[in-house]
């Protein structure tokens, strides 16, 4: 049943038809379509517009037909335009013509505008339930790793010693920032369109306010044009998941390394690796690499929606149409990517010998010795030098500065002595590191008391 079809003389070409149609991917709205309808017609009623007996009518109609959608008596096919004109085909169908009213007062521009509007405020909270399962795992980690010590890297080069705790409050801190994000969203977009009509709104007393409040929204949004042309809120969205998936897909290139023959600072599970078919000792880590590679697939979710709403004038113009299967895939990209990934990290295996005995080889310690000549009255210029020919030495040797003896310390610097082991010991430098936001322990421990309290832990 077309909506508008009074006003034509013949019937839409076939390819015309499936071009202009959305119901394959717009018959995800059902639940909110009928959540909307339903409180169009309360508020139609409590207006005068309708009657008791008809909203009744009408509502007893709609469950009925969500109710068969989800058993799989009634079957949403291809026949429609769009969702909505397969539910108000459906509503006559049962109840006849007082089914009809159920547009009164409203147009497909803003019924499609709440449809998606309710649609991403549900989806909003299922990622924002699986950041904060992520959370609650980096958490975990990070109070089991505390004097996990590892090397730090700039440059991709190791620097300074830091702890495994440390390294995952990196990523903590980013996925707290992604909730904020999507919570900052979520409050942007809850004003409630319906009642706009196609852009100019209506002639019928309608109650905009009090179909926003029987929807769960904030308010009604202030203008009709803007309420049916605007799409920021999915522009804000997929920024944010496009953030999200860069967060992830940083953390994916470390599981990468870290999983290497080379780091060997972490072993994946087998039920989050795979293998080769030519080379049977493969162990490949094939999802932290997927992730990786489905963070452009976000990426270009939010460009496409950027790109397609550039030149568009007020008010609604069907290339908005383009907004939802970009949308729903990116939707669905995420939420799979994240409980994959929070899958990947809670049966990893952390080689807490080898971090640590990669930190020793690297120099990470060296700013400590450089320090530790300092504080015996070196300037620090002549201390940097001074370490610089320590580092060399144990290049040329195959050592690490925790392997030189006191003897080859003082041959290069009289200002050294048996003190300097303790002083560049792993645990030493960690642990000296107390300001907020360092490595060292007791300040971690504190972070991870804050973090509880953000987890609602304690």
């Amino acid at each position: 049943m077309k909506l508008w079809g009074g006003r034509f003389t013949k019937e839409t070409n076939q390819l015309v038809h499936n071009f202009n149609a959305s119901i394959g991917f717009d018959q995800k709205f059902y639940h909110q379509d009928i959540r909307g309808s339903i409180a169009h017609v309360t508020m139609l009623t409590k207006q005068g517009i309708l009657t008791n007996a008809e909203r009744d009518t009408i509502i007893a109609g709609l469950t009925g037909i969500e109710k068969d959608i989800e058993n799989g008596t009634l079957v949403i096919d291809g026949t429609e335009e769009d969702i909505h004109s397969f539910v108000e085909a459906n509503l006559i169908a049962r109840v006849g013509d007082v089914g009809k009213k159920l547009h009164t007062g409203r147009s497909r521009n803003d019924q499609v505008a709440l449809d998606m509007k309710l649609y991403i405020r549900d989806e909003i909270g299922a990622v924002d339930e699986l950041l904060f399962s992520l959370l609650k795992e980096l958490h975990r980690l990070m109070k089991e790793n505390v004097t996990t010590y590892m090397p730090g890297f700039t440059h991709l080069q190791k620097a300074q010693p830091v702890t495994l705790a440390h390294h995952v409050g990196a990523y903590f801190e980013m996925f707290k920032r992604d909730r904020s994000r999507l919570a900052d969203t979520k409050s942007r977009l809850n004003y409630c369109p319906l009642g706009a009509g196609a852009l100019a709104g209506t002639t019928y007393p309608l109650d905009r306010e009090y179909t926003a409040s029987l929807l769960d929204f904030t308010g009604a949004t202030l203008n009709s044009m803007d309420s049916v042309s605007d799409r920021d809120y999915l522009i804000e969205l997929l920024s944010a998941f496009s953030t999200i998936m860069m967060h992830l897909s940083r953390f994916c290139e470390e599981i990468i390394l870290w999983n290497s023959n080379e780091y060997r600072f972490i072993t994946l599970d087998d039920a989050y690796s795979t293998g080769s078919s030519i080379m049977p000792q493969k162990k490949n880590p094939d999802i932290a690499e997927l992730v990786r590679g489905k963070t452009g697939r976000v990426y270009g979710a939010l460009v496409s929606i950027l790109t397609t709403m550039k030149g568009l004038p007020l008010a609604y113009n069907k290339d908005m149409q383009e907004d939802k299967e970009l949308t729903f895939d990116a939707i669905d990209t995420v939420k799979g990517c994240l409980a994959l990934f929070t899958g990947m990290i809670s049966t990893m295996t952390v080689n807490a010998s080898v971090m640590e005995a990669s930190a020793k080889n690297g120099f990470t310690n060296a700013t400590d010795a450089a320090d530790y000549l300092v504080n015996h009255g070196v300037p620090f210029r002549d201390a940097h030098g001074i370490v610089g020919q320590l580092v060399l030495f144990c290049e040329q040797k195959g050592i690490a500065l925790d392997d030189m003896t006191l003897d080859e310390y003082k041959a290069i610097s009289p200002v050294f002595e048996a003190d300097i082991f303790d002083a560049i010991r792993m645990e030493t430098c960690v642990t000296k590191r107390n300001t907020l936001g360092a490595p060292g322990p007791a300040v971690m421990e504190e972070v991870i008391r804050r973090n509880e309290i953000y987890l609602g832990e304690k």
